[in-house]
Formats: C-alpha cells, sequence, structure tokens
C-alpha cells in the first residue's frame, strides 16, 4: 500500500515528533510512503490532501497535526473546518483520508503524550479503512 503523510509546521516540537512515529509505524507495516508533505497548519491541509488523492501512485493519506487550546475558541474553528474539508476529500476520492490530528481543546502537555498513540493510530486506520472498502466495494 502507497500512502502519502501530511504534516503540520505548527507545533512542530509535537508534530515532527508525530511524523517519525508515523514513519515509523508505517515502515513496521511495510508500507511505502510516496509522499511527506509539509503545510503551516492542520487548515491548510486539505488542498494539498486533495492533490495527493488524485495522483495513481497514493493509496491514502494520513494527516498528522496538534491542535492546542489558546485564548480563544479558534482551535475548535480550526478542528471542525479540517476534519469536515479532509472527511469530505475522503469521499470525494474513496480513498481513507486518517485524522492524526489531535486536540481542540489540549493543553500543550496533553499534545506531547499523545504524539506516539495518534501518529500510530493515523497510520492503522489507513490500512483498515482501505481493507475494509476493499471488501465492500468487491
Amino acid at each position: 500500500m502507497n500512502i502519502a503523510i501530511v504534516v503540520s509546521e505548527f507545533n512542530d516540537e509535537v508534530t515532527s515528533r508525530m511524523l517519525s512515529v508515523a514513519k515509523e509505524k508505517a515502515d513496521s507495516l511495510k508500507l511505502k510512503i510516496t509522499y511527506t508533505c509539509s503545510v503551516p497548519g492542520a487548515y491548510d491541509m486539505p488542498i494539498i490532501v486533495d492533490s495527493l488523492l488524485q495522483k495513481n501512485d497514493v493509496d491514502a493519506v494520513v494527516t498528522l497535526g496538534a491542535i492546542i487550546k489558546g485564548q480563544t475558541k479558534h482551535d475548535e474553528v480550526i478542528s471542525h473546518a479540517a476534519a469536515q474539508a479532509l472527511t469530505d476529500i475522503s469521499i470525494k476520492y474513496q480513498k481513507p483520508v486518517s485524522l492524526g490530528i489531535s486536540g481542540p481543546g489540549m493543553q500543550e502537555r496533553h499534545a506531547h503524550a499523545r504524539i506516539r498513540p495518534v501518529a500510530e493510530r493515523a497510520v492503522e486506520a489507513v490500512i483498515k479503512i482501505s481493507s475494509e472498502l476493499k471488501r465492500i466495494q468487491k
């Protein structure tokens, strides 16, 4: 299975470690990472994910990001917009897009604690979704 990874540069201390974990997990599952793309933030992911899903050598996309709570509800707005756009794109192309974006409403310490589980689950999710899609499309 060929996957692409899209990672947010915002909260890089967290997301760069998420990327390392995701790459390790993909390698252990014998997945080929055909593209790794960086975007400024989670809100910026959909346009890149859309372009990647149009490629024949991309079966699924793993997204990685950390949306940490600030003093406003901006984290909620960004999280909901990104999640909805990524869901819509996944449905449009009938290819898995995992939501490896932690948040909203979390503090920085929570983001650090969730690095490994969120990144690993994001990689595992595209495999499970792809397998299920293949099963029901027969």
